[in-house]
């Protein structure tokens, strides 16, 4: 078999989470082999994915704006060569900073505004509706 790869490629067994449609949409998956320039993502089950999407690795407090090279069943193939980031670290430019912070407050958002339905809802069975 060819490798067409440029980069060498190392077994992992990394957690990832996709994120597509602008950030509305994610699933989880598994990196099953990551390089400089790319990896290979396994899904639990099929889905829909755009080409273009990031590609979150919360182990490595990475995030990676990916393209899709190749689909295979439940493995995909992505490359990094859209502006690959990392969340945080040395070396981070100040716009991956910005993205890994706002990845950060769009998590603790989601957290408050289920905690602020939870309350209301608490409220209304106490108070019988009165909120």
């Amino acid at each position: 078999m060819n490798e067409r790869r440029q980069s060498t490629r190392k077994r992992s067994l990394l957690q990832g989470r996709v994120y597509y449609n602008h950030r509305r949409s994610s699933v989880d998956c598994l990196v099953r082999d990551i390089s400089e320039r790319g990896a290979k993502l396994v899904f639990g089950e099929q889905v829909a994915i755009p080409d273009v999407l990031e590609l979150y690795l919360p182990g490595k407090e990475e995030l990676h704006r990916v393209v899709v090279q190749w689909r295979r069943g439940l493995e995909m193939g992505v490359d990094f060569g859209l502006d690959s980031v990392a969340d945080t670290g040395e070396g981070a430019t100040p716009s991956a900073d910005l993205v890994g912070r706002l990845h950060k407050l769009e998590s603790e958002v989601a957290a408050l505004r289920r905690a602020v339905g939870e309350l209301r809802a608490e409220l209304r069975i106490t108070h019988g509706e009165a909120v």
